[in-house]
């Protein structure tokens, strides 16, 4: 009696695109939040997304970054009053929201700002493609420079709310004041900076009551940066997870009649060991560079730019080496599954700033560059992808 291997014994298993998870824009993600809360303020032209929610007069948003869902179910002795307030998360569903894709920082403030998706506001990432002359442009720090008006187009909630008499205002750090990042997504009101995390709670409800519909955003942004350094499995990560709940608690206690306050983030993150297997080095890896022109993105969720015609063959082998790993799909095939935005729609302007090829990380792995992107494929804690522990963010909810 003879045994014959099967035929794919060598080749791993592809993951199915359609399995992968797709952010609920318009009922669920952080592009639909700011235009519930003005819409129950009574500002013209927005409706409200997030039908979980109760209209209250004055709101407050405070965003933490680095902050995913997950992480906070995960340690609830580091961060007890946070915990204490998932049953309130989402309407008092007790359930998170989602990011958007990529879950990162400059593509989910755009979201947060403009009330748009990425493949409208245009921010589809980290770092992604200029058509306009070819090369990538980092949203974050934005860099090269690039005007910022033509970039992103779209007026901000806060300019719309503030035109129709909503105290507006947003109280972060000082040097995020005038970055072309503020101007284009969080800009509208008054900005007020703020050196400290109490400094920020304190004025925020000072803010709040100072109109009688208020629209107040406030950001910290430590936590992100030890994950990225130490890893969401970290002392540092803890202690900066500590420190955040006391301020959310400050800020709550704080708040004036008629308030909701609003508790979520921009992404969650998770932690890469560092070994090959799970930390695959473009830049050494002559078969992934075969017919590339840019690599985009960040290590979870990668912009994949073609030479010319070569699109189709990079897709296939992008698969046939990551497919196990990573949900790797075409520009049109990500925009059909509803990625970006509504399945299908992309602004004409943003089209070229998406990959040929999307490579979103499934499993704890992620395609640093070790040349081009020191600095980056050095960091423990990353995010991007379409994982829960990225996409899930929380949107816990006080009320006075």
């Amino acid at each position: 009696m003879s045994y014959s291997a099967p035929a794919n014994w060598d080749e791993p298993e592809l993951l199915d695109l359609s399995g992968a998870p797709v952010p609920q824009y318009g009922t669920g993600s952080l592009a639909d939040l700011l235009p519930t809360l003005v819409a129950g303020q009574g500002v013209p032209g927005f409706t409200a997304g997030i039908a979980e929610l109760t209209p209250a007069d004055r709101n407050c948003v405070f965003l933490i970054d680095g902050m995913g869902w997950e992480q906070i179910k995960a340690h609830p002795d580091e961060a007890p009053f946070l915990a204490s307030l998932l049953g309130s998360s989402r309407g008092g569903t007790g359930l998170p929201i989602t990011s958007g894709f990529p879950a990162t920082t400059a593509t989910s403030l755009a979201s947060v700002g403009t009330g748009l998706p990425p493949a409208r506001h245009g921010l589809p990432g980290y770092a992604v493609r200029n058509p306009a002359s070819g090369e990538l442009m980092n949203q974050l720090r934005w860099q090269p420079w690039t005007a910022p008006k033509p970039w992103q187009p779209y007026p901000t909630v806060f300019q719309q709310a503030d035109a129709a008499g909503v105290h507006t205002a947003q109280v972060s750090a000082p040097n995020f004041q005038n970055t072309p990042l503020t101007k284009i997504a969080l800009s509208g009101g008054t900005f007020h900076g703020r050196m400290t995390g109490e400094e920020r709670m304190d004025l925020a409800a000072i803010q709040l009551a100072a109109g009688e519909r208020s629209l107040v955003y406030t950001y910290y942004s430590e936590l992100d940066g030890a994950g990225h350094r130490h890893g969401v499995d970290s002392d540092a990560w803890r202690g900066q997870l500590m420190h955040v709940d006391r301020l959310v608690r400050r800020l709550a206690e704080q708040l004036p009649p008629r308030t909701a306050l609003y508790v979520t983030s921009d992404h969650g993150m998770v932690d890469v060991p560092f070994d090959e297997d799970s930390r695959i080095d473009f830049d050494e890896d002559w078969e992934l560079g075969a017919g590339v022109a840019l690599l985009g993105g960040e290590g979870r969720a990668r912009h994949v730019y073609a030479v010319p015609g070569a699109e189709a063959d990079v897709l296939t082998v992008w698969r046939e080496v990551l497919g196990d790993r990573f949900w790797v799909a075409s520009r049109q095939e990500a925009l059909e599954l509803g990625w970006f935005g509504t399945p299908g729609e992309c602004d004409e302007r943003v089209l070229g700033r998406i990959g040929d090829v999307i490579a979103a990380a499934h499993a704890d792995v992620a395609i640093t560059a070790s040349r081009k992107e020191p600095n980056e494929s050095a960091l423990t804690g990353m995010h991007g992808s379409l994982t829960a522990a990225e996409q899930l963010v929380p949107l816990l909810e006080v009320r006075s």
